[in-house]
């Protein structure tokens, strides 16, 4: 008798999970394996952010003055051909010894017109005739390079420099002998991210344009051939 009840207990076929057993309450559903989460889609693929293009003075320079400054000098290799490196922007406040907020206001502004935080500038040593010590604020600057630099350039050509009451055009004659060029500017309202009516004091700020030119003439052949506006 008790090999026929285990040959009837193993024919009995195996219930299946969630069935619901006779005379009891219904089981559980078994959690499933894998989370039902939406699978990523790889890199490269779905909506793309949008893309910014270059300045386009950058192009200008690529596409343009490249070509004519190889024309003129006649550069035997592409990477002798000079360009911008940099924009140095530096605006002097001697006020600002005897009051910080002037400081706050300048470098503020500075940093409005190129698009990129001032750092504060501090004197080197001390001059008792101005009543300066050394490590005191004095001013405020910014460094540009890349699309921000072209940017600046752009807005200072088009834009700021039109804006100078009776302007004739820049002077050639502020080259440091290595193709470097600083520009002087009286008032920086010329730039249109200033609020005229929003300033306190007007200020004078110095442009510097560092590039890879050997030599004055190849930088102002650079910079004419960018747009600056040279007195004739």
């Amino acid at each position: 008798m008790a090999k026929e009840k285990q040959k009837a207990t193993a024919a009995e076929p195996k219930k299946a999970k969630g069935e619901k057993p006779s005379g009891g309450k219904p089981a559980k559903a078994a959690k499933p394996a894998i989370s039902a989460r939406p699978a990523k889609a790889p890199k490269g693929e779905g909506a793309s952010p949008r893309e910014v293009p270059p300045p386009r003075l950058k192009l200008h320079y690529r596409g343009e003055v490249i070509a004519a400054l190889q024309k003129e000098f006649g550069y035997s290799s592409s990477m002798a051909i000079p360009k911008i490196a940099m924009v140095k922007l530096n605006i002097g406040l001697g006020e600002a010894t005897q009051n910080a907020r002037l400081l706050d206001t300048a470098a503020a502004e500075l940093g409005a017109i190129a698009g990129q935080k001032a750092i504060i500038t501090k004197a080197r040593k001390s001059i008792a005739a101005f009543k300066l010590r050394e490590g005191m604020p004095i001013g405020c600057a910014v460094t540009l390079r890349g699309d921000r630099m072209y940017e600046f350039l752009d807005r200072l050509i088009s834009v700021a420099l039109p804006r100078v009451r009776d302007f004739r055009g820049v002077s050639p004659k502020a080259f440091d002998g290595r193709g470097n060029y600083t520009l002087g500017i009286k008032e920086h309202v010329i730039f249109p991210e200033i609020d005229y009516v929003k300033v306190d004091q007007m200020t004078g700020m110095n442009i510097t344009m560092v590039t890879t030119a050997k030599t004055d003439q190849e930088g102002l052949s650079l910079l004419r051939h960018m747009g600056m506006p040279f007195r004739a």
